[in-house]
């Protein structure tokens, strides 16, 4: 399994990125300095991105016709997803979606934040 977290600071905030993370896997929804997300309509966008893909339910997918599978667990502040055998080019697509909402991608693998901040 590969995960990919996103979420995104309140403006002027900017915290410990590993910390954000560990608090989203243990306490979802207690992180102060994270803003609000449009939950459902970045799931519509997943959906609609990945409509070839077979959804097995509300919040994770298959590819039918090749590798790969996801599943997605939100909260009103984070989009974590879990990638199974996917391709990069998959997850890419993950993180492109992100970015649309100006949601960079947390690499807790790495571990490294992707955004402007960044170096």
């Amino acid at each position: 399994m590969y995960e990919l977290v996103f979420w995104k600071y309140l403006e002027g905030i900017y915290l410990n990125h590993h910390e954000v993370y560990e608090t989203i896997l243990e306490e979802p929804e207690v992180i102060e300095g994270l803003e609000e997300l449009p939950v459902q309509v970045i799931l519509n966008r997943v959906s609609s991105v990945f409509s070839k893909w077979e959804k097995v339910d509300d919040s994770s997918w298959k590819n039918n016709t090749g590798v790969g599978a996801f599943h997605i667990r939100t909260t009103s502040h984070s989009i974590k997803i879990d990638c199974y055998g996917t391709e990069g080019k998959t997850m890419d697509k993950l993180v492109n979606i992100m970015e649309e909402f100006k949601c960079p991608l947390y690499d807790p693998q790495i571990p490294e934040r992707y955004d402007e901040m960044s170096e």
